[in-house]
């Protein structure tokens, strides 16, 4: 279970958000939406734990992440709104290496498998710099696949993608929670997921 426990969030002297509180549970999704500089990214890195929150506490299992140090990065999988992809290595190479900072080593038939899922078949040893943004956004996407993480953390997964790379990103997210696993999102778009709980959190 994921829980946060009356955050706020400040950025120099605004405050973007206070007291929010949620509790996601496995097969849960939580969608978090709001405008431009509601503090949506602030906020899911605070769920990564990149960031501190200006008040309250976020629990992993009935425990402050901040205890839990390696034992929760472990159990997350975070997908920032950026590809960050390495222009010079090949899809191959990124996912890869992706994989290996994670904490999770995979082979070249591994990689190869799961960039061909993602519709980049012919694609897996160019150079990312050749690709396009869609692609590019594959490539980092192609690490739902091969993770073995309970949560996994979104920001704006399906910007850039064409509607054939929304639908199998769709239903890889909804196949991950039908398996228990948990969905921490941001997106401006609508999606059609099937989950045990779909949770919206609004940002003002």
């Amino acid at each position: 279970m994921l829980q946060g426990m009356s955050l706020a969030c400040v950025r120099g002297d605004r405050e973007l958000f206070t007291d929010i509180n949620f509790s996601l549970e496995a097969g849960g999704l939580m969608q978090v939406s709001g405008p431009n500089g509601s503090g949506k990214t602030s906020l899911l890195r605070m769920l990564c734990g990149l960031s501190n929150p200006a008040a309250g506490e976020i629990r992993w299992c009935g425990t402050a992440i901040r205890s839990l140090g390696g034992d929760y990065l472990a159990a997350m999988t975070y997908i920032g709104h950026l590809s960050g992809t390495k222009d010079d290595l090949t899809a191959i190479e990124n996912l890869r290496i992706s994989s290996a900072l994670a904490g999770s080593e995979i082979n070249a038939t591994q990689a190869n498998d799961a960039l061909r899922y993602m519709g980049l078949g012919g694609r897996e040893t160019l150079p990312v710099k050749v690709l396009s943004q869609g692609q590019r956004r594959r490539v980092a996407l192609a690490r739902l696949l091969v993770c073995k993480t309970a949560l996994w953390i979104l920001d704006e997964p399906l910007v850039a993608l064409d509607v054939m790379a929304v639908q199998l990103i769709q239903e890889l997210l909804e196949q991950h929670l039908k398996q228990g696993g948990m969905v921490v999102m941001t997106t401006h778009q609508e999606i059609d997921i099937t989950a045990v709980s779909i949770m919206q959190l609004q940002l003002a």
